[in-house]
This record gives C-alpha cells, structure tokens and sequence, in this order.
C-alpha cells in the first residue's frame, strides 16, 4: 500500500496568507488556494477559516500530515494579515499557539517567532505575487496561529529548545513524508546547536525516557544538554562530528545500544535486529564459557541474555558498553568529543559503562 504525503505546517500557513492578503485587497477569498512548494509542486488547499474586517483578514488551513503520525495533523493553522507601515516589508508575529525563540543556536534570534526560515520565504513570495495580481504594496503583518499550539507543542521538542507558548512552523519542501526520519534527526541537530550556543561542554543522546533521566541524575545536566536521540545514534555522532562538543553520553537500554555495539548506526527494530552470536561472543571475550555462550545464542532478547551473564558474574552490560564507545569513535574519527556509555535496564538500573581510556 502506497502512504499518503502530507503538507507541513509552512505549507499551510502559506496557503492561509495567500488567502487573508487577496481578501485584504480584494474582499473575496479564494477557495481553494493554490500555492508553489520550493521543488515547484502546486498544491491547493481548502479554507477551514474566512473572516474579513476592515483593517484585517484572517484564513485557515486545517493540517492533513496525509499518512504520517504527525503531532499536528488536524491542526487548524490561520493567517491574519494586516497592513504594515511603509518599506517594512513582510512582519511576522507569533499568535496563539506559535512559539517564540528564547535561546540562541536556532536558525532565528532570540525574540522572534518560531516560523522558519523557509516558510518565511514561501509568505514573502506569496504576499509579492498577490500584491502584483491586486495592487498591494507588500507591506503587511503577518500573523500565524495554530488553534491548541500550546498544548501539542508540549509533545515536540520545542520545550527543550527554548521555544516557548507553541509550535514552530516548520517545512523545507513543504510536503510531509509519511514515517520520514528527517524531522526527528532535524530536531537532533537543532537539539546539538542548541546546547553548543549556551555553551554546555556535555550532552547526552539518550534512547529513551527512562535513559534520560539516568543521565541527568548521574552528571547533573541540565535539560537543553539531554538529546532525544531515540533510535538515531548515527544523527547524534555524524552532527557531533561536524559540531563538536568536548563531552558526549550515549545512554540506553540493552538492546539498543547492543546494536550499536555491532556497529548499527540506526537502532530500530524495524532496521536493524540484536545478534545474539554477537552477544554471545561478547560474553565470551567477558569470561563467560561456552555454556554460558550457548544460553546467550539461546535467549529471547538481550535483556534475557544480560540476566543468564549477570547471573554467571560476567560482565556483559560492561562489553555492551564499550563495543557501542567503539562503534561511536569510529564515526566521530578525530572530532575532539569524549564519549562514554551507559547502558541500563529497563528499570533504569545501570547494568553497564565505558569510559574515555577505560
């Protein structure tokens, strides 16, 4: 079965100036609206939204993230467009449910709403050819809302980041691809930058909830220096590579960070699987005998082999860790960035570590 693309959150906000800047000038919205997506697609968009006064119009555009499970698909993103003074050009303003920066390392400064560069670009380009087609100058604000931005927002990244009262408004093509990896690994990235500009010499990519909070416990960092990695090891390191900081923590459960160890750079159990010959091997080189290798090759999961090793006093939380240590410095090669591991149960024990020259 074929999935069904989406539209972003740009794309929408897009469609819904277009509609609010002609009713401004015009006193009729168009519906549907028709828009130019960067790669040249013409998607059109119908209105959930029309209202016009006299100095104002605002439209709005219901979200359909087509097949992809996106925090905001349904959502009612609107525009409302007023006129600005002379020569400002396009002004944005964060409505209800939009964010606004609040810490350096974004591609914005600090102060400005949370619309991103590209959907910024695609407005300004739909406000100058409305304005050609209808007589306008061009000159307007631009204000974005997501009707219960807040609350959705609060389920992204945005927290962390320092984006606070909403959403972002994202999108470099305009389209959402369903089950892409591409918004998750850009949060990543802006998770690094982030955590670089406030000047954290230590991060953390942790896999999960329960890793996050070890990490913040063992080292006392604090939240915009833990990175939502998830399954993405290979985003955190090849960043990190480009992007140096001096301190890095990969922290996770058994099961994914022995597939780091193996050398799997992307840890879904979709993409790559636990080799349990390789555990196995790994319990052997530890101290563990063949019988002890033979319940390791036999064992339903990692964790399964972890207990038949820790019951046998051999280490293999601690083999586990430093296979995914070596793994992590053959991707970040001479970038000047420390690495240690911890790996951890799925009750949050510390079943395992690897240090700088341990």
């Amino acid at each position: 079965m074929t999935l069904r693309y989406g539209w972003t959150t740009g794309a929408c906000a897009t469609a819904a100036t277009k509609a609010a800047y002609t009713a401004l000038l015009t006193g009729a919205f168009p519906d549907p609206v028709e828009i130019a997506l960067p790669k040249g697609q013409r998607p059109a968009f119908a209105l959930a939204v029309e209202h016009l006064s006299d100095d104002s119009a605002t439209a709005g555009v219901v979200k359909d993230a087509g097949d992809d499970p996106d925090v905001t698909h349904g959502a009612l993103v609107r525009a409302t467009v007023r006129p600005a003074r002379s020569g400002e050009g396009v002004v944005f303003r964060a409505g209800p449910g939009v964010g606004t920066i609040t810490k350096a390392g974004l591609p914005l400064p600090a102060g400005e709403p949370a619309i991103n560069p590209v959907p910024r670009q695609m407005m300004r380009d739909v406000v100058a050819e409305v304005a050609a087609q209808h007589g306008g100058t061009a000159d307007v604000v631009v204000e974005i809302s997501v009707d219960g931005g807040e609350e959705l927002a609060a389920r992204t990244w945005n927290p962390r980041l320092g984006i606070l009262g909403g959403l972002s408004i994202l999108g470099t093509t305009g389209i959402v691809v369903p089950y892409s990896c591409a918004a998750w690994i850009d949060s990543i990235r802006r998770g690094i930058d982030v955590a670089r500009a406030a000047g954290h010499q230590h991060v953390a990519g942790c896999t999960g909830s329960t890793s996050e909070r070890v990490a913040a416990e063992l080292y006392g960092l604090p939240e915009d220096a833990l990175l939502d990695m998830g399954d993405f090891a290979g985003a955190v390191l090849k960043y990190l590579r480009r992007h140096p900081v001096p301190r890095l923590t990969i922290a996770g459960g058994i099961g994914k960070l022995a597939k780091l160890a193996d050398g799997h750079l992307d840890l879904h159990s979709g993409r790559s699987q636990v080799d349990l010959r390789s555990l196995a091997a790994l319990a052997r080189a530890a101290g563990g005998d063949d019988e002890l290798a033979e319940r390791v090759v036999a064992s339903n999961t990692a964790l399964e082999a972890l207990q038949h090793c820790e019951a046998a006093g051999v280490p293999l939380g601690d083999a586990v860790a430093a296979g995914a240590r070596e793994t992590a410095a053959s991707v970040l090669r001479e970038a000047p960035v420390a690495v240690d591991v911890v790996v951890i149960d799925r009750a949050g024990r510390v079943v395992g570590t690897a240090r700088p020259g341990g």
